[in-house]
């Protein structure tokens, strides 16, 4: 693989549609699609606007966008410093396998260190194999001890009334 043909370039508005389309792949491979109620101008909206604090990366292999990566950063009080929690990864499916997935979290681990981070998270559907190795064998470990709590708008909606 020719890797000088890869090239990660951070989003901006102008990419907004292949950012929706990405996110509406991931959620087609993950089995979520009903999850998906954002629109390109939602996405515009949130993602640039002078207060977001959202970001993504861009992989594009010969001109052509293959990949992306959504993060933001969160904060560790045990360690007083920020972490980089990455929310979204995808590479379309017929360039998978050819290390385009390894180069963008490469890249986000570039950032993270940029921005002094003591942590670099994310989570995985407990059923996506494929993609558990992937991150085991780039030295990830599980967080096992851990459960993830989740509340939706309507529990928040609960939770305030």
């Amino acid at each position: 693989m020719n890797y000088s043909n890869f090239v990660i370039k951070t989003g901006t508005i102008e990419d907004v549609e292949t950012i929706y389309n990405f996110i509406y792949q991931l959620a087609e491979y993950e089995r979520l699609t009903e999850e998906v109620t954002t629109t390109p101008e939602e996405l515009a909206k949130t993602l640039f606007s002078s207060n977001t604090h959202v970001h993504t990366i861009i992989g594009y292999y010969e001109n052509k966008p293959v990949g992306f990566a959504l993060y933001f950063f969160n904060y560790s009080t045990f360690k007083g410093k920020s972490g980089l929690y990455l929310e979204d990864l995808f590479v379309i499916p017929e360039m998978r396998g050819k290390g385009f997935g390894k180069l963008l979290l490469t890249e986000l681990g570039r950032i993270a260190k940029k921005n002094n981070c003591v942590r670099f998270e994310w989570s995985v559907l407990d059923w996506n194999k494929p993609a558990i190795d992937f991150y085991k064998n780039l030295g990830a470990n599980t967080m096992d001890e851990w459960i993830l709590f989740r509340l939706t708008e309507n529990g928040i909606d609960k939770l305030i009334k």
